[in-house]
């Protein structure tokens, strides 16, 4: 099955990264859906800041850093040196989301076995492969997600859910079954807003953009019968890291009943359990402004930690391509 027919724009592979000779254009999604352009990158530095300043993130962001070691290739050749440090400077850009160094980690042995006379395109076959295998993992969690969204379902969600939970209502869709989802508008990035809620009306999907106080009114109105988001890292012990908010909410959703699924590429077994963890917290200034214009004065204080902790009595599953970590 063809997946990017059922996913929004910006989750296609064109959007997301595409090279044009030795230059990667980096879809922006902190610009949509306003609009369409894409940033050109001409070193692994400058892929590296895009993805630090949220230009793409979540998954894009794994899409760049691949794209970028065939891109440093093209430029440099079989520079070992040089491919080491574009690998430690992508692997380390987001701390909190650990799917590009784990995927580094996994193909690097194949990038040091390949020859110079075809070091580039070696890369760039095992960078289509790899983009191949993600697609057919969205593909078999959606399978696993659809299972979950009953007929009627109304389904909550924060931030940008991603490939997986754009693809499971693709498939419940297909089964006949009906659903509405109700997408946070997740400051101050505002990702629901501009990236999840015009996805889900550019697919045609019921749904309702709700500001992210209204989550406990909106769940004991009854309105929402399933929770479901992507993760930035997850553990076999079913603890869940996820953008900031995404904690309160299920809160409330154990509260009122409704079950909290995390949509995960793949474990990070470095981790056991996340109580130790170090959030990242970035500058505050953002929490003072929305859409580039201060919300606050410049004397006030304030704080932004990103991402939230959820443990695993708040979490009825974690949603993998090999069925639900439960």
């Amino acid at each position: 099955m063809n997946i990017q027919s059922l996913l929004p724009r910006s989750l296609s592979h064109e959007f997301i990264a595409r090279l044009d000779g030795d230059v990667l254009l980096i879809g922006m999604r902190s610009l949509l859906p306003f609009e369409v352009r894409s940033l050109a990158s001409r070193s692994a530095e400058e892929s590296a800041h895009a993805i630090g300043s949220m230009v793409t993130q979540g998954g894009g962001q794994l899409e760049v850093a691949l794209w970028t070691l065939v891109m440093e290739a093209r430029i440099h050749g079989r520079d070992m040196e040089r491919m080491e440090e574009v690998r430690r400077l992508l692997s380390n850009v987001r701390r909190t989301n650990t799917t590009v160094a784990r995927e580094l980690d996994g193909i690097w042995a194949e990038v040091e076995a390949l020859p110079a006379s075809s070091f580039a395109r070696g890369i760039e076959d095992i960078v289509i492969s790899r983009l191949e295998d993600y697609d057919a993992n969205y593909l078999a969690m959606a399978e696993v997600g659809s299972t979950l969204i009953e007929d009627g379902a109304g389904i909550l969600t924060t931030c940008f859910p991603e490939h997986s939970f754009f693809l499971s209502l693709a498939l419940a869709g297909m089964d006949g079954r009906s659903f509405k989802v109700y997408s946070q508008e997740t400051r101050p990035y505002l990702q629901g807003a501009h990236l999840t809620a015009p996805g889900l009306a550019e697919m045609g999907y019921d749904h309702a953009l709700i500001t992210d106080g209204m989550v406990a009114h909106v769940v004991s109105s009854g309105q929402v019968s399933l929770y479901m988001t992507a993760s930035d890292l997850a553990t076999r012990s079913n603890w869940v890291v996820n953008k900031v908010g995404t904690l309160t909410s299920a809160i409330v959703c154990a509260r009122y009943g409704v079950p909290y699924y995390a949509f995960s590429t793949g474990f990070d077994d470095r981790y056991q359990d996340l109580e130790d963890f170090k959030v990242e917290f970035r500058a505050s200034d953002g929490v003072k402004m929305c859409q580039g214009m201060d919300t606050s004065t410049g004397d006030v204080q304030a704080l932004y930690p990103a991402f939230d902790i959820i443990p695993p009595d708040l979490v009825a599953g974690v949603v993998t391509r090999g069925g639900i970590a439960r």
